[in-house]
Order: structure tokens, then C-alpha cells, then sequence
């Protein structure tokens, strides 16, 4: 697994702008629980192609995670508006659901 991450790590080292090795090691991180430093490959991703949603709803996830209520409702409704412009009927389910389940926490 770590040398999966580091061979991610590296290949952004060598292609700091391309957005998809920027997701992929900002997932991998993701899922290792490392929400900080994902959070940071995952803003550049979207500043690459801004209306990447699978992008947005991580990125709310790690503002989730790491306690920024705030960003994570941002980031989510942005991530819901995506989900309508895209016509993706399944992820807008589970982002009205992260949104109500924020409410609820609040």
C-alpha cells in the first residue's frame, strides 16, 4: 500500500497540474484517513476542471472530517448543484442526505 501512495506521490511530483494524478493521490490519502493532505490535491484537481463533482463531494468529506462544518456545507451544496447540472440522480440522493445529516449535527 505504500509504495501504491508513493508511486501516486511521485507521479505528481512529475505532473504537478495534471488533475487526474492529483484525485488519485488525493484519494488514496482520502482513504488512508490523511483528510488534511487530501483536501490539498483534491482543491487543485478542482481548480483544473472545476466541475469535477466526485472531487467536490471528497473534498466536503475531508472538511467533514477534519471539523470545518462550514466548508464541508459549501462544498457539498456546490457538489449537489454539479449533481443537478450533471443529471447524476444517485449522487444527488446521497448529497441531500449528507446535507440533512449535517443539519441534523448542527
Amino acid at each position: 500500500m505504500a509504495d501504491a501512495l508513493e508511486g501516486k506521490r511521485e507521479l505528481v511530483r512529475r505532473h504537478p497540474t495534471n488533475e487526474l494524478a492529483r484525485f488519485s493521490l488525493g484519494k488514496a490519502l482520502f482513504d488512508r484517513g490523511e483528510h488534511h493532505e487530501a483536501a490539498e490535491h483534491l482543491r487543485v484537481a478542482l481548480e483544473r476542471k472545476p466541475d469535477w463533482m466526485v472531487v467536490q463531494i471528497l473534498l466536503g468529506k475531508c472538511a467533514w472530517a477534519t471539523g470545518d462544518r462550514a466548508g464541508a456545507r459549501a462544498a457539498i451544496e456546490r457538489a449537489r448543484d454539479l449533481a443537478v447540472a450533471q443529471h447524476h440522480e444517485g449522487p444527488l440522493m446521497e448529497l441531500e442526505a449528507m446535507l440533512a445529516e449535517m443539519e441534523g449535527a448542527e
